[in-house]
């Protein structure tokens, strides 16, 4: 009974390793919705669009985070943030469109780091718990944010690559979100239309990678969930 206990700990300390895992991982599914469903409100007037950067920050550190706990991911994960400050405050306080452009450049390389570094560790779980459920669902959203960043960055530094279906300039990046993430779905409205040749195989490619995300992901998760069936 007494060599039990150390056994009994060791179990206790996992499982709470595991719960606080899926409590951060639940976090940064919840802070990528919230800047998905507030972007359209914030993105106009000087003042809003501070609000809305300030929360743009918010999936960031959690990413950021997360991907810290990884450690091959540490290094390459600190830097891209630095530059992802760094570039968003010198484009804040000198808005040319070259900075701005670079920002939503390095933003997409976060993004895009994100989405291989999270799905590194989905696709390395044995177990699949409530922790890799929500990071499934979040490196999807990192997806259509990472093809956000690139829309953005291309509208700013190539005015014309993409016709908007408002010439309302305060909503064209909620606009492109928004294009983001039902190219990613397939939906495909056709309300916002991608003009030049490269945006248009970067859109194809954005519903090849979301349909094909699906499909691996939800394969990678049943392969997971048997060893557990089994062992009971």
């Amino acid at each position: 009974m007494v060599k039990a206990q150390p056994s009994s700990t060791a179990s206790l300390g996992v499982l709470m390793r595991h719960s606080s895992q899926a409590w951060r991982d639940l976090f940064l599914l919840l802070s990528l919705l919230l800047v998905i469903v507030i972007y359209p409100f914030l993105d106009r007037g000087e003042v809003r669009r501070l609000v809305l950067g300030g929360l743009m920050f918010a999936p960031l550190l959690l990413a950021t985070v997360r991907m810290a706990q990884i450690k091959v991911w540490v290094w390459p994960t600190v830097l891209l943030m630095g530059a992802v400050v760094i570039s968003t405050v010198v484009s804040t306080l000198f808005p040319l469109r070259t900075l701005i452009g670079l920002k939503w450049g390095i933003l997409a390389a976060f993004f895009g780091l994100s989405v291989i570094a999270l799905f590194s560790y989905l696709k390395n779980a044995r177990i699949i718990d409530d922790g890799h459920l929500y990071t499934a669902v979040s490196i999807y959203l990192l997806i259509g944010m990472l093809w956000f960043a690139l829309y953005s960055a291309i509208d700013v530094l190539s005015p014309g690559s993409i016709q908007h279906s408002t010439s309302a300039a305060a909503d064209r990046h909620a606009e492109l979100l928004y294009f983001s993430l039902v190219t990613l779905s397939t939906i495909g409205y056709g309300d916002v239309i991608p003009l030049d040749g490269e945006v248009r195989m970067l859109a194809a490619l954005e519903g090849i990678a979301g349909v094909l995300y699906i499909a691996i992901t939800v394969a990678l998760l049943v392969s997971a969930y048997r060893p557990r069936a089994d062992s009971g």
